[in-house]
């Protein structure tokens, strides 16, 4: 494995010295950040062979549909009727929707001006500098592994149900002498993770091509679950649950309960990010990005409120299995159509597949551009000739996904998984009016940082008040106040603040608006995140602290002396790279 570690790895003494010399070099790289034009043309040399531009929109849509939708719809729906919403849970896949679109359209920003493979990493990098980039990216690569090995599983338990067959007692193997939680060997999710490494690492348009058939089967088979509710359900499920004593009507928790739907079922709109990580790949980012990110979500909207009116027709919302409401609702039906069960499980393999392919691309493309950046082994970041993919990246996750999931069972995983990305949500919301309104070279960057932190404590005030206040007057009193002071807030900051650059091409309307209701929505739903999930999230960054300081801050130091050194030859490069850049700009 050619590491190239540079001088601080060349011997024990070595590192001893660069060890003493770390408070040096943290002052040096950790708030470091680089340009534009670094990421898209010096950095993604590191590479060597450029990643093939052969992605349009229509591409990027059907993977942003195979990324989000999954198995998880087929879940969370069932909770957020029965406990949260009733049958207003349609409103809060509308809500959540349309958190996920604001948070795309900060996304998409930066894909266009910057088409680089990294998504949140680089977009955090040129914005905060390389400490809370490699942060954020390393706690969002184990995020992407966790609930990747989480879906294998998933997928051996829904393939069972489709065909009638207990997975835990017929496919998966237990070792008695292993921890429980870890003695069942699932074989099938760790293949079905090992082939799609071998397609993603073999084209990514032949992977386009296999999600784009995968995704169109999974769609048939929602259609066909959506058709079967209308045609089986009843209207006056809508407004009247089944024991008169249970609240009724559309709203039966209120507009409170909407919120808290909104807030369980947005884990179901996660994987549109991973679109952003393929903008290296795309052929005309300014055009085909903003389609491609914001047509999936507003399309995947619209699929998740037809399920929704679906699954509320066939039954009242307090009838509802939370577990698998759509099985459940069929098995109920005295007319003989639970066959539609399996059915489901057929469907809901098919989404476990595409997402799957999404986000294995995903997360290989991130630790390659992590690998550019010097502060993981530069291995990471080569691109095979041939096959013009992150091989190395592909091949090393592919295989530490499969052990995870050969062993770990799926409540151990979900336990683990959640946090991180909506953390990088919020990240990239902040990174998108910080590169807004500060530029280094002409205007200072505190009053810009003085408001984003003063309007996330003001959100943070409102989200700790709506999920651990007391119901009563005084509540509505200090929510409404927070409200207040948070709309104040962005509109004394939109007239004293002006905007430090304008976007060449595509950039997020309405700002610092859109964005900011993106922060407070972020923000508000990591209120609703559990215990378990923050200390996860503290132990890895804990964890990844210790690694930026032992081994990263010391590669990145390393590579940016050897940088000095090579500058000529990265010039000689600069102009085809320029010129093939402008070709992209022409085209759109």
């Amino acid at each position: 494995m050619d590491i190239n570690h540079g001088s601080s790895f060349s011997s024990l003494k070595s590192y001893i010295s660069a060890l003493s010399d770390l408070g040096n070099r943290l002052r040096c790289r950790a708030g470091c950040v680089s340009t534009t034009f670094e990421e898209t043309n010096q950095i993604r040399s590191r590479s060597g062979t450029n990643m093939r531009k052969n992605l349009r929109w229509y591409d990027l849509i059907c993977f942003g549909i195979g990324g989000m939708v999954g198995a998880g719809v087929f879940v969370t729906s069932g909770t957020a009727s029965h406990d949260k919403a009733g049958p207003a849970v349609i409103l809060s896949y509308a809500i959540a929707g349309l958190c996920a679109l604001l948070s795309a359209f900060c996304y998409t920003e930066f894909a266009v001006h910057m088409p680089v493979a990294g998504g949140a990493f680089s977009y955090i990098r040129v914005t905060f500098g390389e400490f809370t980039a490699f942060l954020v990216g390393a706690n969002l690569v184990m995020d992407y592994v966790l609930s990747n090995a989480a879906a294998a599983r998933s997928f051996t338990t829904y393939l069972g149900t489709a065909i009638g067959v207990s997975a835990e007692s017929k496919w998966r193997i237990t070792v008695s002498f292993l921890p429980h939680g870890f003695n069942q060997i699932d074989i099938i999710a760790v293949l079905i993770i090992l082939i799609l490494t071998l397609i993603i690492c073999y084209s990514t348009r032949e992977s386009s091509v296999l999600n784009m058939m995968l995704t169109a089967v999974h769609i048939m088979f929602i259609l066909f679950v959506i058709m079967m509710g209308f045609w089986k359900g009843d209207t006056k499920n809508f407004t009247e649950p089944s024991d008169p004593s249970h609240p009724g009507g559309f709203f039966p928790f209120g507009a409170p309960g909407v919120f808290n739907g909104a807030a369980l079922v947005y884990v179901s709109y996660i994987g549109y990010d991973a679109v952003s990580t393929l903008a290296e790949e795309v052929k005309n980012p300014v055009t085909d990005i903003p389609i491609g990110v914001s047509g999936s979500v507003i399309l995947v909207t619209v699929l998740y409120c037809l399920m929704a009116a679906s699954m509320s027709m066939l039954l009242p919302y307090d009838l509802i299995d939370p577990e698998s409401p759509f099985t459940g609702a069929f098995d109920e039906n005295p007319d003989g159509f639970n066959w539609v069960s399996n059915v489901i499980g057929v469907g809901a393999s098919f989404g476990i597949l595409t997402s799957l392919l999404v986000a294995m691309l995903g997360q290989a493309r991130y630790i390659c551009v992590i690998g550019r950046s010097g502060v993981v082994p530069t291995w990471f970041a080569k691109v095979h000739e041939k096959t013009s993919t992150p091989v190395n990246a592909s091949v090393f996750l592919g295989i530490f996904t499969a052990v995870i999931a050969l062993f770990t069972e799926l409540h151990v995983l979900l336990n683990l998984v959640s946090i991180g990305t909506l953390f990088v949500f919020l990240m990239v919301s902040n990174a998108v009016i910080y590169r807004r309104y500060v530029s280094v070279e002409t205007t200072s960057p505190w009053p810009t940082l003085s408001f984003l932190l003063s309007f996330s404590l003001t959100c943070i005030m409102f989200t700790l008040l709506w999920w651990l206040g007391p119901p009563g007057k005084p509540k509505g009193y200090m929510l409404g106040s927070c409200f207040v002071v948070a709309v104040g807030l962005v509109q004394l900051f939109n007239h004293m603040v002006p905007q430090a650059r304008k976007p060449d091409f595509w950039g997020v309307p309405l700002m610092p608006w859109i964005p900011c209701v993106s922060i407070f929505l972020n923000i508000f739903l990591l209120g609703n995140i559990d215990a378990p999930s923050y200390v996860r999230f503290g132990f890895f960054s804990v964890v990844i602290v210790l690694v930026y300081v032992l081994y990263s801050v010391h590669s990145s130091f390393d590579g940016v002396e050897e940088g000095s050194l090579c500058q000529k030859s990265v010039e000689m490069v600069k102009e085809s790279i320029d010129i093939e850049d402008l070709t992209l700009k022409v085209q759109s």
